[in-house]
C-alpha cells in the first residue's frame, strides 16, 4: 500500500528561515510563490528583466529579482520553467552561485532525469509535483482546500530532503489533499506517456479522427464539433468525478451499451501496441533526444505542426461554435 502523507506529517519549520527563489510567474509559478507567500514563507520570484510577468508578481505583494541575484540570495532554487529553457538558465545563471547546503526543486522531472541539468553532490535535490494546472493549485489553496502531489528525492546531501519536501507540498496546499512518493525517473516517464498517449496527443488525434469521419460523410460540421468535441467535457468530468462507474450510471443505456460494445473497435489492440512504442520512446530516452534536437534548432518542426493544427477546420468550427456561448471564457494565444 503506497503511504499517502497529509498536514500533520509535514512541518513547515524545514523552510522557516530559508529564502525560497522561484523561477518563473507562470501557471505553476505563480501558484507556488504566492501560496508559499501566504503559508508565511520568505519567497522571491526570478524573472528575465523585461519579463511581462513582472508588474504582476510585484503588484501580487512579491519581490521579484534576476535569476541571477537569486541564486545568490536563495537557499532554496525552484525551476517552474519551461523544460526547453531549464538546462540553459541553470549553467549560465544558477550553477555559478551553488553552493553546499542549497536545494534544487523541480515539479517535473525532465531536465534531472536526462541529464539536462548535473547538479552538484553537495546540494539536496527534490521534487514536489501537483496533479494539477497552477491555477487550480491557486485556487483551491485559497479555498482552504489543496492539489494532490507527488514528490521524489534525488539527492539528500543535507540529510533534510525528504522533511523539506514534505513541507515544501505543504506550503502550496498538497498536504491537505494528500502526497505520495514517487522517483524523477517514473515522474518524467510516466508524465511524457500520459501526455503524448491519452490526454493531449491520444485525446486530441480521436477527437479529430471522429470530426473528420463525420464531415466527410456529409453531416454538418457545427454538429460533428458538438458531438465529438464540446460533449468531451461532460463525459470526461463525470469519469473525474466518479470514474468509468459513474459516467456509465450517468449516460443512457444506450450510450452505455455502445461505450462497451464499440469503443474497443475503435481503440484495440493495435492502439496498445503503438503506446508500448511511444513509451520505450521515453524510457529509452529517444523522445528526449527529438525534444532537445528541436529546441536546438529553434523548433522549426513544432512551429509547423502548430501551423498546420491551426489550419484544421475544426478550429475554424469551434470558433463560431464557441462563439455563441456567452458563458465560455473569451481566450486569445
Amino acid at each position: 500500500m503506497v503511504k499517502v502523507y497529509y498536514d500533520q506529517d509535514a512541518d513547515l519549520k524545514f523552510l522557516k528561515n530559508k529564502r525560497i527563489a522561484i523561477l518563473g510567474f507562470g501557471s505553476q509559478g505563480h501558484a507556488h510563490a504566492l501560496n508559499l507567500k501566504d503559508s508565511g514563507l520568505d519567497v522571491i520570484v526570478a524573472l528575465r528583466p523585461d519579463s511581462k510577468s513582472a508588474q504582476k508578481a510585484i503588484d501580487a505583494g512579491l519581490k521579484v529579482t534576476t535569476v541571477s541575484q537569486a541564486s545568490q540570495d536563495a537557499d532554496i532554487i525552484v525551476f517552474l520553467i519551461p523544460d526547453e529553457l531549464q538546462a540553459k538558465i541553470y549553467a549560465n545563471e544558477v550553477k555559478p552561485y551553488l553552493k553546499a547546503g542549497k536545494a534544487l526543486v523541480f515539479a517535473h522531472g525532465f531536465s534531472i532525469h536526462f541529464n539536462q541539468i548535473v547538479p552538484p553532490a553537495d546540494v539536496d535535490v527534490f521534487m514536489v509535483a501537483p496533479k494539477g494546472p497552477g491555477h487550480l493549485v491557486r485556487r483551491q489553496f485559497q479555498e482552504g482546500k489543496g492539489v494532490p502531489c507527488l514528490y521524489a528525492i534525488y539527492q539528500d546531501a543535507s540529510g533534510s530532503a525528504f522533511d523539506m519536501a514534505l513541507a515544501y507540498a505543504k506550503g502550496i496546499g498538497g498536504t491537505r489533499a494528500g502526497v505520495l512518493n514517487t522517483t524523477f525517473k517514473e515522474e518524467t516517464e510516466t508524465d511524457l506517456f500520459g501526455e503524448q498517449a491519452v490526454l493531449c496527443g491520444g485525446l486530441t488525434s480521436l477527437i479529430k479522427a471522429g470530426f473528420e469521419t463525420l464531415c466527410e460523410a456529409g453531416y454538418q460540421p457545427e454538429l460533428a464539433y458538438f458531438e465529438v468535441l464540446h460533449e468531451m467535457k461532460l463525459i470526461v468530468d463525470l469519469i473525474y468525478e466518479g470514474g468509468f462507474g459513474w459516467m456509465r450510471h450517468s449516460i443512457s443505456n444506450t450510450a452505455e451499451y455502445g461505450d462497451l460494445t464499440v469503443g474497443p473497435r475503435v481503440v484495440g489492440p493495435e492502439v496498445k501496441e503503438n503506446m508500448k512504442k511511444v513509451l520505450n520512446d521515453i524510457q529509452t530516452g529517444a523522445f528526449a533526444k527529438g525534444w532537445i534536437l528541436e529546441n536546438t534548432a529553434g523548433q522549426p518542426m513544432l512551429n509547423a505542426l502548430r501551423r498546420e493544427a491551426k489550419e484544421h477546420k475544426i478550429e475554424e468550427v469551434g470558433k463560431r461554435i464557441r462563439a455563441m456561448m456567452s458563458w465560455l471564457p473569451k481566450v486569445e494565444y
